[in-house]
């Protein structure tokens, strides 16, 4: 256990060296759980994913068509808002960037935000500039294994900070959805679930803008 405490300490020494340890946070070298109700079931053969709102043409796919689309891979650091930060974290998924780009979804020029639909009626708010940015991904794939249902299996959305790139706003992590069910894409901003309840709507790790 003292090793284990050393160790951590020693990275953490480092990461806040290197610039990358927001405000009021500290190092974990787990993957803490956390999660407001029960872990849904996941039945591939009923599963669907949704777009709508701000978009030219709304669609649904299932979990064929979705493990279909273009995918891509993130390094990220990940910041929640309960003071635990983990770095260099690898995601696999589809970037919603990628989807604009290659028309899979169209915007119109009415599209400001993005509300991220999950299980149970979860939402969490994102502007369309976070969500399009290279540090927000619609995961599937965690370490180089599927998401565990406890992380959101079989997708949630992933936001963290990349090393090197100050020029990307790093919302907490809860603005990621975990059971990711679809994206509306709205021209005015609204509260998801935890903003709601009296988290701060921006979130930003740098300004530690926990709670509203």
């Amino acid at each position: 256990m003292a090793s284990s405490f050393f160790e951590r300490k020693k990275r953490e020494d480092e990461i806040k060296r290197e610039g990358r340890l927001p405000p009021g946070q500290s190092l974990t070298l787990k993957f803490p759980v956390l999660q407001y109700g029960p872990i849904p079931d996941f039945d591939p053969s009923t599963w669907t994913f949704e777009v709508w709102g701000e978009v030219e043409k709304p669609f649904k796919l299932t979990w064929d068509e979705f493990s279909q689309l273009p995918r891509t891979k993130r390094v990220l650091d990940i910041h929640c808002v309960t003071s635990w930060s983990k770095f260099d974290t690898e995601w696999e998924g589809v970037s919603v960037r990628d989807l604009v780009d290659s028309g899979v979804i169209q915007l119109k020029p009415s599209a400001k935000y993005v509300i991220q639909h999950a299980e149970f009626g979860f939402t969490a708010n994102l502007p369309l500039s976070v969500v399009m940015a290279d540090n927000f991904l619609m995961a599937t794939h965690y370490d180089g294994q599927p998401l565990p249902p406890e992380h959101g299996a079989p997708l949630r959305g992933v936001v963290g900070a990349i090393k090197d790139r100050s020029d990307l706003m790093v919302p907490y992590f809860w603005k990621g959805a975990k059971w990711l069910r679809g994206l509306q894409f709205t021209a005015v901003d609204r509260r998801g679930f935890w903003e709601q309840a009296g988290y701060h709507n921006e979130g930003d790790v740098w300004k530690e803008e926990r709670y509203g």
